[in-house]
């Protein structure tokens, strides 16, 4: 039930499809921001929906909080994202998803060759990273990440 436009916790999760937990670790993460009662129950204002619709797209498109939060602090007196802000700022993420595009193109056409310290066979790593020699190159599945064979030729 809403109190002078604010919905509680309970209603906000049901009509935006996120749980209560998720809510309460929002509003500690600094992307949302709910007022109290006078019971101490955690109330929102209506725009909380559109708020919440925004991180589920941004971490749709694999954006983290750290991303997220910063995105919406762009915005003037922490208000929702319009739909001019959302071209604006999914416009600056664009380079950053065709990196992860390119990194899923690549893993999906070397899916079936060693990507470096991540395909869990010892009989083809031992052909394509003997010694575990890519993990010279840095942490991570190197060859996912678009370092190649050749590279290790060049390490002390």
């Amino acid at each position: 039930m809403t109190v002078e436009g604010w919905l509680p916790i309970g209603e906000v999760a049901a009509r935006s499809g996120v749980a209560a937990s998720a809510l309460r670790f929002y509003e500690d993460a600094g992307l949302l921001h709910a007022e109290r009662s006078a019971g101490g129950q955690r109330r929102f204002a209506r725009d909380t929906l559109r708020r919440l619709a925004f991180i589920a797209a941004a971490q749709r498109v694999g954006l983290t909080l750290e991303e997220i939060r910063a995105a919406l602090a762009t915005l003037p007196d922490s208000r929702t994202p319009t739909v001019a802000d959302w071209t604006r700022l999914s416009r600056a993420w664009r380079p950053r998803l065709d990196e992860q595009i390119e990194m899923l193109i690549r893993l999906r056409d070397d899916l079936t060759s060693c990507i470096g310290c991540g395909c869990l066979s010892l009989k083809t790593c031992a052909l394509y990273n003997p010694d575990d020699a890519a993990a010279g190159l840095g942490s991570g599945a190197r060859y996912l990440l678009g370092d190649a064979a050749e590279d290790l030729v060049d390490l002390p």
